[in-house]
């Protein structure tokens, strides 16, 4: 049950942030770049920062963790940018949630994290 409202929240997140996000990222190197530093972030929190995340589905995680920045942060705080210039100059937030759909569709793949 909550791999299939995990899945929906990310697909969701991936129609505003993350297809957007990719496709100024194929424009503009520096979106590029700075998804991959969130991405890698995202990754380092869920493998060192989460107690037994191993134990988890990463979709689950991903999503737990961009409904708490959008909880925390507020709608208007994470909407996306609506072209590629904006992408360029997006904050923090839009470009985090943008990342967390780079990781996604591994999620998709498996149910657990591997260790």
């Amino acid at each position: 049950m909550a791999e299939v409202a995990a899945r929906r929240t990310l697909s969701r997140l991936q129609l505003s942030h993350g297809v957007p996000a990719a496709d100024a990222a194929k424009v503009v190197p520096a979106v590029s770049a700075t998804l991959d530093q969130h991405a890698a972030a995202i990754r380092d929190i869920l493998d060192f920062g989460i107690e037994n995340s191993t134990a988890v589905p990463v979709s689950v995680l991903l999503a737990g963790y961009a409904r708490g920045l959008v909880e925390h942060s507020g709608p208007e705080a994470v909407r996306a940018p609506l072209d590629v210039a904006g992408w360029a100059e997006a904050g923090w937030l839009p470009m985090r949630l943008a990342a967390v759909c780079l990781l996604a569709p591994a999620s998709r793949a498996h149910t657990k994290r591997e260790a």
